[in-house]
């Protein structure tokens, strides 16, 4: 296939944060491409650079090859629907559509009073332009309302003026920003099926922008995953739901049962007590995250499964049953279209094609950090009191401070930079900002069976990743503290350095 557009390397920075980074993608003439992800993500940003709203920090953007980085809007074959509309309430359907057509001007060539083929610049017609009018308000099943004023149309009628206003100018790209968002349910379900119906009508390329996973997996050809600017996961709908790249994409995408795992042997995983076969190959005694979606697990009589759990509680969703099954300290989340009891004891199979294996996006936090003339390790805009013996061993801090040897020499570790690490269960979250030692906001939060896994965003961008059995809200304001014995240093340079003469 043909590309459109592509992006190289493109990053956006506002002051000194990334919305946008290091960001490689490429578009196919005529497809249907979603940015999907949470809020904040970087996926407005993207297609404002795209349309050309916005330039970029870095990288460069390509159009059928020609490089477009610093092209401005107008000059760009590309028009953009937004959330609101931005209908003009003072004129009809018909001036709402035609209003961009009436200020257009096309070269032609002519030939002049001497013969000579020369280049002209008009208006268009207006036959030529209800000609346009006439098809656009066609291809979105609205030409009988040329003359109805704005206000008179529902929301969903609205949306599709504007997406006929975009087309109208016959674009090479409709960029599409959240367009459904201030619809219904009941109305967006149905305009996304509309805008897949004008997609193949027009067999022009879509570039949409959603946070909703089902707008992304019912309208896509191709999905792509984003989270802090970065993409997280590129691939067909199917793609993405059946084989997530990461916990993240798994979490955002659907419902999921996530668990941590290990791989033990030859395509064999355990995790929930039990060892697995599975069809994905790791080395052994890796940590991986493990994803069942939860329509991929079968419910039995007990002792005739893999694994026997209680099933605590049951909700009728309609089409199917959801259960929540405890497996030890694990829940496991279920969807069955059969009527099982609960407060009672069952079994449960999964095959080995549903067990999805992850590498862990987190391990462990990993800080690049310095020492202060306290002997405290400085992470982010926070002091944290440590143990920087283990820089040396053997060695003891004198009444002055210092760091002594087993010979006696004395070193100075102020402002020494350091490596410090600590892991995803050494951290407290401490509920009261004013108690911890560095303050932030809770960005993330993903459920993995006994824990939560929790990442608090610092003011500076820092991020504290954290393995919790409580209950967190996103967005809420915390602080964190860590037991000294719990960071683990490691010096940047040769402790000789740091020996005082």
């Amino acid at each position: 296939m043909e590309k459109i557009i592509e992006l190289i390397n493109v990053s956006k920075k506002y002051d000194d944060v990334y919305a946008v980074e290091n960001f490689n993608l490429y578009v196919n003439k005529g497809e249907f491409i979603t940015f999907l992800g949470p809020s904040g993500c970087g996926k407005t940003t993207t297609l404002r650079m795209i349309a050309g709203f916005e330039l970029p920090t870095e990288g460069k953007i390509l159009l059928n090859g020609k490089d477009i980085t610093h092209l401005p809007p107008y000059e760009r074959p590309v028009n953009t629907v937004f959330q609101r509309y931005a209908l003009f309430p003072h004129l009809d359907v018909y001036n709402n559509v035609a209003f961009g057509l009436k200020l257009k001007k096309i070269t032609e060539e002519v030939k002049d009073k001497n013969g000579n083929i020369v280049t002209k610049t008009r208006k268009l017609t207006r036959d030529e332009i209800d000609e346009k009018v006439t098809k656009a308000l066609k291809i979105v099943d609205l030409e009988e309302f040329e003359y109805r004023n704005i206000s008179t149309l529902s929301g969903g009628q609205q949306q599709r003026i504007a997406i006929a206003r975009a087309i109208v100018n016959e674009p090479e790209i409709l960029l599409l920003d959240e367009p459904l968002g201030a619809l219904d349910l009941k109305m967006r379900q149905d305009m996304q099926m509309e805008l897949k119906e004008m997609h193949k009508k027009l067999g022009i390329t879509f570039i949409y922008v959603t946070h909703d996973q089902e707008e992304a997996l019912t309208m896509s050809d191709t999905i792509v995953v984003m989270k802090d600017g970065c993409i997280q996961q590129i691939g067909r709908p199917e793609d993405i739901y059946n084989e997530p790249k990461n916990a993240f994409v798994a979490d955002f995408i659907g419902e999921s049962n996530i668990y941590e795992g290990t791989i033990v042997g030859d395509k064999k995983i355990r995790f929930l007590n039990k060892v697995f076969d599975c069809v994905d190959e790791f080395p052994i005694n890796e940590k991986v995250d493990v994803v069942l979606r939860p329509e991929d697990v079968k419910i039995s009589a007990p002792g005739t499964g893999m694994v026997d759990g209680k099933l605590i509680s049951k909700v009728f969703k309609g089409v199917h049953y959801e259960y929540i099954m405890m497996v030890g300290k694990n829940e496991v989340i279920i969807q069955d279209t059969k009527n099982h009891e609960i407060d009672c004891m069952a079994s449960i199979s999964i095959t080995p094609e549903n067990i999805h294996i992850m590498k862990k996006l987190f391990t462990s936090n990993i800080y690049e950090a310095y020492i202060d003339k306290q002997n405290r390790v400085v992470i982010d805009d926070g002091a944290f009191e440590c143990d920087v013996t283990q820089l040396l061993p053997g060695s003891h801090l004198d009444e002055e401070g210092y760091l002594v040897d087993a010979a006696g020499t004395k070193y100075d570790l102020t402002d020494a930079d350091v490596k410090a690490e600590i892991g995803l269960h050494d951290i407290e979250i401490i509920d009261n900002e004013e108690d911890g030692i560095v303050a932030g906001e809770i960005v993330s939060i993903i459920y993995k069976g006994d824990h939560y896994q929790v990442i608090i965003r610092t003011a500076n961008d820092e991020d504290f990743v954290v393995d919790t059995e409580y209950t967190w809200n996103e967005f809420d304001r915390v602080s964190v503290k860590v037991d000294p014995a719990k960071i683990k240093l490691t010096l940047k340079d040769e402790v000789k350095k740091y020996a005082k003469e």
